[in-house]
């Protein structure tokens, strides 16, 4: 993931992500494979192999993030938490798995 939409404030160096930076290509990058049958990719690569399910590069089209209701701000933007969920229009969503910042501090 690629955080665009803030470049002032850092969690542990690098910019910390809201759930506005949730946009197919510049935020969320091609990875793995799309198994949906919603994408049209992949129902026409599966109905080419009769049937067989053929997943295909996944290129995200990302909708929005399900924000988890955290109330910190960055900019007035909710920031993004590992909990939130990014869909995508073919029914999917991504899910993080390796937060940028692993410290919490409580006051």
């Amino acid at each position: 993931m690629k955080v665009t939409q803030n470049t002032t404030v850092l969690a542990e160096g690098k910019p910390a992500a809201t759930i506005f930076d949730a946009a197919s290509i510049s935020n969320v990058g091609p990875f793995g494979l799309c198994t949906t049958l919603t994408n049209p990719v992949v129902a026409s690569a599966t109905a080419a192999a009769l049937g067989v399910l053929t997943p295909q590069p996944c290129i995200p089209q990302t909708v929005s993030f399900i924000p988890n209701g955290n109330k910190v701000l960055i900019a007035g933007k909710p920031c993004l938490a590992q909990d939130c969920k990014l869909m995508c229009m073919y029914a999917g969503q991504i899910s993080i798995t390796l937060p940028g910042q692993m410290k919490v501090q409580v006051s």
